[in-house]
C-alpha cells in the first residue's frame, strides 16, 4: 500500500514539476530551489501521513529609500559674517570693543569691488596706522565740491546718483563731509563725548552715541567709504540705493555708506532694514 501512495505521490510531483516550469517561463524569478524541494518533500509526507512543517522563507527588508539631508538655511549674522570675512580675515571677539564698532560700522565689510580697499582691522589705532591705509586708495572727486574726495568707484557712484537726483552735500561742499584724517575724527568724538565716554562704549555700556559720532580710528570716513548729505525726499533716497549707497549707522541719518550693492540683495547678505522716524537704516545683524 505505501507503494502505491508513494507512486501516486511521486506522480503528483511530477505533475507539479511540470507547472512549476511552465510557469517559470511566465514569471522571472520564481521562489528559489530550495523552496521547491521544500515543498515536494511535504506533499510526500502528506501522503504518507506524516507532519510536514516548510520553513518559512525570510523576508528581506526593502532598501530605504534616499532622502537628502536639507542645508539649513544660514541666519542673517551667519550670512553676514560669510560676506565680510572675504575682506576682514580675523573676526574680532563677541562683545569685545572691536565687535561693538563691527557692529555699528561694518557695513562696508561686504563689498567684493576689486577696486575697493578696505583695512585688515576695525579701528586704526593712530595717525600713522590711518595715513598708511589712506595712501593706498584710488581716489575720486565729488562733482561740484572743491576738495571732497572718496574712493574712485564710491565717488563715481556718488556723482551717478548725484546726476539722477541733485541733492548736496551736509555742510555745502566742506572736507569733512568726505574722507577725513584721523585728526578730524577725534576733534569730532572730543566735542559730542566726555573723558568717561569710551570707556563706557568698551564696556558695552553705552553704544547710542555711536549714532551720533565715531570713537577716533573707527569712522568710515576714514576708509573714503563714507558721506554726509542733505538728503530731503524719497527720489534722491531711492537714486542713492540704486547706486549702492545708504543709511547704515543707526540715528545717524546724515551719514551715507557705500555698500555697492543694490537693495534687492542687501537682504541676502543678512542686512536688517529698519524703519526709525520714517528713515529706512540697512544695519549689520550682528
Amino acid at each position: 500500500m505505501k507503494t502505491i501512495l508513494r507512486n501516486i505521490a511521486f506522480f503528483i510531483i511530477g505533475i507539479y514539476i511540470v507547472v512549476t516550469f511552465v510557469a517559470s517561463d511566465r514569471i522571472a524569478h520564481s521562489k528559489p530551489s530550495s523552496d521547491i524541494e521544500q515543498v515536494e518533500n511535504c506533499l510526500v509526507d502528506r501522503l504518507l501521513d506524516k507532519e510536514c512543517t516548510v520553513t518559512p522563507t525570510p523576508k528581506i527588508s526593502p532598501i530605504p529609500e534616499y532622502k537628502p539631508i536639507p542645508i539649513q538655511t544660514l541666519t542673517d549674522k551667519e550670512r553676514f559674517i560669510a560676506a565680510l570675512m572675504n575682506q576682514l580675515r580675523n573676526i574680532p571677539q563677541s562683545n569685545s570693543y572691536e565687535y561693538i564698532l563691527l557692529r555699528a560700522y561694518g557695513a562696508p565689510f561686504v563689498n567684493l569691488e576689486s577696486t575697493i580697499k578696505l583695512p585688515g582691522k576695525v579701528v586704526f589705532s593712530n595717525h600713522q596706522e590711518t595715513q598708511e591705509f589712506q595712501a593706498t586708495l584710488t581716489k575720486g572727486k565729488v562733482t561740484g565740491t572743491n576738495n571732497c574726495y572718496l574712493q574712485s568707484a564710491a565717488a563715481d557712484a556718488l556723482n551717478k546718483a548725484r546726476s539722477q537726483a541733485n541733492f548736496r552735500l551736509k555742510s555745502g561742499n566742506a572736507k569733512s563731509d568726505c574722507t577725513r584724517d584721523f585728526a578730524t575724527t577725534a576733534k569730532f568724538w572730543k566735542k559730542y563725548t566726555n573723558f568717561r565716554t569710551l570707556d563706557l562704549v568698551r564696556q558695552g555700556k553705552e553704544t547710542r552715541i555711536l549714532g551720533t559720532v565715531a570713537p577716533p580710528g573707527a569712522s568710515q570716513h576714514l576708509w573714503g567709504l563714507a558721506i554726509d548729505l542733505g538728503v530731503i525726499n524719497q527720489k534722491q533716497t531711492q537714486a542713492l540705493n540704486q547706486n549702492g549707497w545708504y543709511r547704515t549707522v543707526e540715528y545717524d541719518a546724515p551719514h551715507w555708506t557705500y555698500v555697492g550693492y543694490p537693495p534687492e540683495k542687501l537682504s541676502s547678505l543678512g542686512f536688517k532694514k529698519k524703519l526709525i522716524g520714517g528713515i529706512t537704516y540697512w544695519l549689520t545683524p550682528l
